[in-house]
């Protein structure tokens, strides 16, 4: 495959990989808006996946054999890390495009919960069925991300997703995490922003 190669075709390159490895995992960031919200441009594509150790060389050389060299070093590496959120970014040898793949670290309880909570969806082809953050968990994240970034295409996002996929929203469960991870403050401000995009 050349540089003709789409976004969602690398997507379903990755997704690919994780299967033949058999690995739990879940579709985030601007990607998961194909199930919950209004799509952007994205030439990133982010998923959380669950890595046991005697998986690291398997997934390594899946990657490898669709154009994507991710050394089982590195994976150990970010797997067992003390601390940060980094992701492992796997680059696709021919389009440039990347996967940025958060691994589950044992630390990691709201992680844990949004993969238990991860939802089965038909995104149509390339992709087809497949995992992806269950949409309050989606916004969860976004406001995580706005805290940290200020980058305003989060409040977008949420925006999106309250418009059209606000009835999937589990009130209860985003509030608890909200509180949980220190965000009511992020929040309220991400939830201004969006009312006032909401009510234009």
């Amino acid at each position: 495959m050349g540089n003709d190669l789409s976004i969602l075709a690398f997507a379903r390159l990755v997704l690919d990989a994780l299967d033949a490895t058999q690995l739990e995992y879940m579709i985030g960031g601007s990607f998961a808006l194909y199930a919950w919200g209004e799509v952007r441009t994205t030439r990133d594509f982010d998923l959380v996946v669950h890595l046991p150790g005697q998986k690291i060389l398997q997934l390594s050389q899946e990657l490898e054999a669709r154009r994507m060299l991710v050394p089982p070093e590195i994976l150990l590496d970010l797997l067992i890390q003390p601390e940060g959120d980094l992701p492992v970014n796997a680059i696709h040898l021919d389009s440039g495009y990347k996967a940025e793949l958060f691994l589950l670290r044992p630390d990691d309880t709201f992680r844990a919960v949004c993969l238990a909570r991860r939802r089965l969806v038909d995104l149509d082809e390339p992709l087809g069925t497949v995992y992806v953050h269950a949409p309050d968990d989606l916004i969860i994240n976004k406001v995580r991300y706005y805290g940290l970034s200020r980058q305003t295409k989060h409040i977008r996002d949420v925006a999106s997703i309250l418009a059209m996929s606000g009835d999937e929203i589990d009130w209860a469960h985003l509030t608890k995490w909200i509180r949980q991870l220190d965000l009511v403050p992020v929040w309220l401000e991400v939830k201004y922003e969006v009312d006032k995009l909401l009510n234009q």
